[in-house]
């Protein structure tokens, strides 16, 4: 797959500063790497992520999966002239995480015109599988938005 990003020079760290007073920041979610066509980020599973079980909150893990393909699909778009907005999430959990830090990849099952498809995979510091997501954007024109 050819390179997807608009903006193929987005630098990770205005992307980290973006979240400033957003969810991603409460959570500790970072962007750590972006490649051709996928975007990482890492989040922490402490108390700010776990469940009363001590377990990496099921919901925590959505927030990391919305927040790596909504951040994605605003890279591959002329935010000038487009926006993107989430319109379904699911996630399967496939294993239970205590400690450490878990990284999400998102990349792309369908770019179009008016919606985008992201696959995202959460893996543990073991590169084992955590969680398999699948978000459908919304792709927006400016106008319509603000009409």
């Amino acid at each position: 797959m050819p390179e997807i990003w608009f903006n193929k020079d987005f630098p990770l760290d205005k992307l980290n500063a973006m979240s400033a007073g957003t969810m991603g920041e409460h959570l500790g979610i970072r962007f750590s790497e972006m490649g051709d066509n996928f975007l990482k980020a890492t989040m922490p599973v402490d108390a700010r992520t776990k469940q009363p079980y001590g377990l990496l909150h099921g919901g925590a893990s959505v927030a990391l999966a919305e927040t790596l393909g909504s951040v994605a699909s605003s890279l591959v778009l002329d935010t000038s002239l487009f926006l993107c907005v989430g319109l379904e999430i699911n996630a399967n959990h496939i294993r239970a995480v205590k400690q450490g830090v878990v990284t999400g990849t998102a990349a792309p099952l369908h770019l179009g015109s008016s919606t985008h498809v992201w696959e995202i995979k959460i893996h543990d510091e073991k590169g084992r599988l955590v969680c398999v997501s699948r978000l459908t954007v919304a792709v927006l024109k400016r106008k319509e938005v603000a009409s």
